[in-house]
């Protein structure tokens, strides 16, 4: 049987924001969604479970300050967080800021579109993204490895 080639193995999966040695934080080019960020393990591992507890910790600490840096600098309605890896299952968690004007909103963003995607908000939010990223940058940098 032949291996099925993953796509977070062979790329970055989005515009890398910063790269540690154990993972990576990018943002994904989700049409509707301007502050849809993954935190991806750099190795290949299918479940949370595959990492050490040390690596959980470590993970859930990027996650933490992806989801802080959010809603520091966007003030979003809720912040969603996901690891669901039934299309690609290579460790990876979605940390989206929702915004109640957003085109999905209550619903999840792989839901049916509720109403057209506000073009004015979303560019609202996408100036915001380069201050948002020097700043968990910074964080993500002084963070302690496992």
């Amino acid at each position: 049987m032949a291996e099925v080639a993953c796509p977070l193995c062979a790329e970055d999966g989005g515009a890398l924001i910063w790269r540690g040695q154990h993972l990576r934080v990018i943002r994904a080019q989700e049409a509707g969604f301007p502050a849809f960020y993954r935190v991806v393990w750099n190795a290949h591992v299918a479940e949370f479970s595959d990492l050490s507890a040390a690596e959980r910790t470590h993970c859930m600490e990027v996650v933490a300050l992806v989801e802080q840096a959010l809603r520091e600098h966007l003030a979003p309605t809720k912040v969603n967080l996901a690891a669901l890896g039934n299309m690609v299952p290579h460790l990876h968690w979605h940390v989206i800021a929702r915004f109640g004007w957003d085109s999905h909103f209550p619903s999840p963003v792989w839901a049916p579109a509720q109403r057209p995607s506000p073009a004015a908000q979303e560019d609202a939010v996408r100036a915001l993204l380069p201050a948002l990223e020097a700043a968990l940058q910074a964080r993500l940098a002084a963070l302690p490895l496992p």
